[in-house]
């Protein structure tokens, strides 16, 4: 396996500058992995398969949904590809490498795990400010014309909210000027995560059933469902910043309702 991984790496670094690798390289494969991971979930919702396990009852039009596609598209190539050219000497700068020998495998997993937990931090904070009147009035209400997201929506943002929380995702890679598969790494499981954050169901299989802490759909799809000021639910991959500062509270009593909901239906059908 990491013999493969060597070679191919090399393979890259024969046929493409580095310019080619860390900007147009790193766009491609954001396109592929965002797309490819969010589609299924636009396609389930258009087929109504599997809607048991949907959060929300309401399905968003396929016009709507090829709103925010056609929007996508103008914002990945108007803001997203710009960003990541300018973003490059910035990198190289700070010492990112496309070089062989890859890094081992737990420096790329300690670096990571250090970007989630900054991430978390600065897009918490970074998304409260959002939801400030005039921020959520003048940019955040774009992100919120969905209230029933799917999986692409979580893309879906005004160009200074693109700006705004997409530099918590790229200063940790600033900081530490990792090598450029890492920071690939690195943008694959964000951008996954945001996908399935956003993606409206709630499966006996995902993620927010096995890792303590982590969000998912339900815990994100409950900030979308509530007024901007009431709706709590900051954060991004983790959920101890809204834990530590009392902003899950809405969202834990409404999952405590449920659950004695649940048990007296339960205790009821016994009894009869």
């Amino acid at each position: 396996m990491a013999s493969l991984v060597q070679s191919s790496w090399q393979y890259l670094i024969t046929h493409f500058s580095e310019f080619q690798l860390a900007c147009l390289g790193t766009f491609f494969l954001h396109e592929s992995v965002f797309f490819l991971s969010g589609l299924p979930y636009m396609m389930l919702e258009r087929s109504r398969w599997l809607n048991k396990y949907k959060i929300q009852g309401k399905n968003n039009s396929p016009a709507a949904q090829e709103k925010c596609i056609s929007r996508l598209i103008l914002y990945h190539f108007g803001v997203n590809l710009p960003v990541m050219i300018i973003s490059y000497p910035l990198l190289k700068r700070m010492g990112m490498q496309i070089s062989l020998p890859l890094p081992s495998w737990k420096i790329i997993f300690t670096q990571i795990v250090f970007y989630f937990i900054l991430e978390d931090f600065i897009f918490y904070w970074g998304h409260r400010i959002l939801h400030t009147k005039w921020l959520y009035t003048t940019v955040h209400s774009v992100h919120h014309e969905y209230a029933t997201p799917f999986g692409l929506t979580s893309e879906y943002a005004h160009p200074a909210e693109i700006l705004f929380l997409g530099f918590a995702t790229i200063i940790g890679p600033v900081l530490t000027g990792p090598h450029l598969m890492t920071l690939w790494l690195w943008m694959i499981l964000r951008v996954l995560e945001t996908v399935e954050v956003h993606c409206g169901y709630h499966f006996p299989w995902s993620l927010s059933n096995f890792i303590p802490l982590y969000g998912g759909a339900d815990f994100h799809d409950y900030h979308h469902r509530l007024l901007y000021t009431k709706s709590g639910n900051y954060s991004s991959t983790f959920t101890y910043m809204d834990r530590i500062f009392g902003t899950d509270t809405g969202y834990n009593n409404l999952k405590a309702s449920k659950k004695a909901e649940a048990e007296i239906s339960s205790e009821q059908k016994k009894q009869h």
